[in-house]
């Protein structure tokens, strides 16, 4: 009999705010070590938390965007555990009464198709400080910058089959929380963490079987991949007559193997009890309305809207509506007036290659709606085109200055466009005597010639009219 495989998945977002969850210190990334703690932070006896407004705000418009309910009443909770970058020994966050619950995130499932994932939860909590294994050779030091950093947690359901599953559903979810804006979701820097939880049963079987959690993984590629590794692992265990035992592995990305950490803790591990120096935590019905009213249209609304209204494939519109700023930028694009799909073709393209190497966009979608208007009225070729965007990325002059500085401005004048045609009958005797005894698809051959000899600037539509001329 085969195995079937079962996972859920544990996402820890930073929120994005200027100021930690329970106090005034700074977020920002990078900062010397231990620079951004106060008392609060710290956990120095007498300092009282108070909850960042903020960061209510923006978990609680990325559970409305996941399709939770958040509920009106929340408790924040201790969670007692002992570790070095663990300063109060006990970390804030919410328990039996999080902030949001039973919520649906849909991908698209290469396996079975739409699939849909159930969240179970989302609540918000604080970071725990980080400990460097790195910095002291043989010790180990301890940086609580983060302590306190403000997350969101969401839990999924049980309800992915496969680690290919798991990536792909990541993706889906990440999309949605950078359209939101609660999050940056880099997990480069950390904002955006993974554990995930998988257990193998027999096909067929409806009880869950062992699970464990993996931890250590810095991108959805390495999820895939411990996921694979843990799979194997417990098939290989089962198969053997080793009971699956539950434990907290971590993944090793050098070796793509995993090893035990720990044994895995229960929720009574942790001795959770409502934090004493936070009261219930109740948002009216209004201020939750305010939230789902800032929301933006999500992706998969914005892909659907994108493919109707501008006649683009699916392809072209889930790609660019995979990232906002994108599809912001396509959509600025369409506004002055290029074609939806001279727009999606463009985006998908040139304009997707620098947004992924320099972070940005160097040409604005109006001086490039005016180089597209000038490859349209052919002005220019598209190669040419293509060539003075990637001029445009350093050199802010006006399309078409950068294309005369360049020399790729078509040449429309039948007296030159002549000259060239003559010339390249006159080299390829042979291919003029073959056209004329009916091999009529050398065209393409005369016309890529012209273009060559004049090096681009020769207007393709005048030279076709000259050599059918020319050959009769």
């Amino acid at each position: 009999m085969s195995w079937e495989t079962v996972i859920g998945l544990e996402v820890h977002m930073q929120l994005k705010t200027a100021s930690k969850m329970f106090c005034a210190c700074s977020t920002a990334f990078g900062d010397p070590p231990n620079t951004n703690v106060c008392p609060v932070c710290l956990g120095l006896p007498g300092a009282l938390p108070v909850v960042n407004g903020h960061a209510l705000a923006l978990a609680a418009r990325a559970a409305l965007a996941l399709g939770c309910t958040v509920r009106e009443r929340s408790i924040f909770a201790r969670k007692n555990y002992f570790y070095p970058d663990l300063p109060k020994g006990y970390q804030i966050s919410q328990f039996d009464q999080p902030l949001a619950t039973d919520g649906v995130v849909a991908f698209e499932s290469a396996e079975r198709g739409q699939v849909e994932v159930h969240i179970q939860r989302l609540h918000v909590e604080e970071d725990a400080g980080k400990s460097l294994h790195d910095r002291i050779p043989g010790r180990t030091a301890v940086d609580l910058n983060r302590a306190g950093v403000p997350l969101a947690e969401i839990v999924s359901g049980p309800d992915l089959r496969s680690p290919a599953e798991a990536r792909a559903w990541l993706t889906t979810l990440r999309q949605i929380l950078l359209y939101t804006g609660a999050s940056d979701c880099s997990m480069e820097q950390g904002s955006l963490r993974v554990d995930a939880n998988l257990s193998v049963r027999r096909t067929g079987a409806t009880a869950l079987g062992t699970k464990t959690e993996v931890k250590n993984m810095n991108s959805f590629a390495n999820v895939e991949r411990a996921l694979e590794a843990e799979h194997a692992r417990q098939v290989a265990m089962l198969e053997g007559g080793t009971a699956v035992r539950q434990v907290t592995l971590l993944f090793d990305a050098a070796t793509g193997s995993v090893h035990p950490m720990r044994s895995k803790e229960e929720s009574h591990d942790y001795r959770y009890f409502p934090e004493p120096d936070l009261p219930p935590l109740v948002l009216g019905t209004q201020w939750i309305e305010t939230q789902r009213a800032a929301l933006p249209e999500l992706p998969g609304a914005r892909r659907q809207r994108l493919e109707l209204e501008h006649g683009i494939s699916a392809y072209h519109a889930g790609v660019v509506s995979g990232e906002r700023e994108l599809a912001d930028y396509y959509e600025a694009l369409v506004a002055a007036g290029v074609e939806g799909r001279v727009a999606a073709n463009w985006v998908t393209g040139d304009v997707m290659t620098a947004w992924n190497e320099t972070g940005g966009f160097p040409v604005t979608a109006a001086r490039l709606a005016e180089l597209i208007g000038m490859e349209r009225d052919g002005t220019l070729s598209l190669q040419a085109a293509k060539r003075v965007f990637a001029e445009l990325r350093t050199d802010h002059a006006a399309p078409a200055a950068v294309a005369r500085r360049l020399g790729v401005i078509q040449v429309k004048d039948e007296s030159a466009l002549s000259v060239w045609v003559t010339e390249v009958l006159a080299s390829h005797p042979d291919e003029v005597a073959r056209y004329r005894g009916g091999e009529t698809r050398l065209m393409g051959f005369f016309v890529g010639q012209v273009m060559k000899r004049s090096q681009g600037k020769a207007d393709p539509k005048g030279v076709q009219p000259l050599l059918q001329e020319r050959l009769k």
